[in-house]
């Protein structure tokens, strides 16, 4: 399952993954672009497995939607890369009353997870076939918040960063596939859990400040990937025999890299899982 696949590297991994004759559900906010996406793979391979879902990882009830809905389909789930993301975006609140980029990037992420973890676990105990988690984070998990996660003002607007939130974000990420890999390691599941950096890549990612990071493309041309070569690392982690049994590690460049230390962190790591799992609660007691 790739949340995210409509565009961008998220539709050049659905279409890695198709030919390698992974049956893919592409889960994305707009499905008249996922199911564009799905035509375009079904053009270079007619036989490929490709269905779409609606998911919008900013609401709760959106993702539980999903949840529902994918279950009942009663399919296996070997692989789970979650793709989806904002970057860059004006202080906006979700529907739940979360921080849009955190709402996105992280909650939205963790909630899924969370809620197919269950088919994943059934699914590698079945078929005796490792379970694979795949986040997409960024470089830019280095440029957060002191202390990395602003707790106790996740909502504020004062003292609101765009790239700040993004990085704090993007953090998350990190530190939700670390803990989720202490976790499989302790239960003993067939799961492992990575993380990875795409590179550096024009995608609609940036259409909050298209301008500057084109200026910036302009002198570091060196350093951006086009969408291909973007989607390499996601692809890498999530198929390669390679790394069986390779878990809570962080990949840039198809290689494992160091993260930040407070990517690193197992105390910061668990604090943001109880963080969420309050913050997923209160909202959903909100709405209820």
């Amino acid at each position: 399952m790739l949340a995210g696949g409509a565009s961008g590297i998220g539709l050049e991994t659905a279409r890695v993954l198709a030919l390698r004759k992974a049956h893919v559900i592409i889960a994305a906010r707009n499905m008249a672009a996922a199911n564009e996406a799905r035509q375009l793979i079904l053009k270079e391979d007619d036989t490929a497995r490709v269905d779409t879902l609606k998911l919008d990882l900013s609401s709760i009830a959106s993702i539980k939607d999903f949840a529902q809905n994918f279950i009942a389909l009663n399919l296996p789930l070997n692989i789970l890369i979650n793709n989806a993301g904002i970057m860059f975006c004006p202080y906006q609140i979700s529907e739940d009353g979360i921080e849009m980029q955190f709402a996105t990037n992280h909650i939205g992420h963790f909630l899924l997870t969370n809620l197919l973890l269950d088919t994943m676990n059934r699914t590698a105990k079945e078929t005796g076939i490792e379970g694979r988690i795949v986040n997409l984070s960024s470089i830019a998990h280095q440029y957060t918040y002191k202390g990395g996660i602003r707790f106790q003002k996740i909502n504020d607007r004062a003292g609101y960063s765009d790239k700040k939130a993004y990085g704090q974000s993007k953090l998350a990420n990190i530190l939700h596939a670390n803990e989720l890999s202490r976790r499989f390691q302790e239960e003993g599941v067939n799961i492992t859990a990575n993380s990875v950096h795409p590179g550096l890549i024009m995608t609609n990612l940036f259409k909050h400040s298209a301008v500057v990071m084109r200026f910036l493309k302009f002198f570091s041309f060196f350093l951006w990937k086009n969408v291909p070569q973007g989607a390499a690392t996601t692809c890498y982690v999530a198929l390669h025999p390679n790394l069986k049994g390779v878990t809570g590690k962080y990949f840039l460049d198809c290689n494992e890299m160091p993260p930040s230390a407070l990517a690193r962190d197992e105390t910061l790591a668990k604090k943001l899982w109880d963080f969420s799992n309050k913050m997923i609660n209160s909202a959903s007691k909100t709405s209820a």
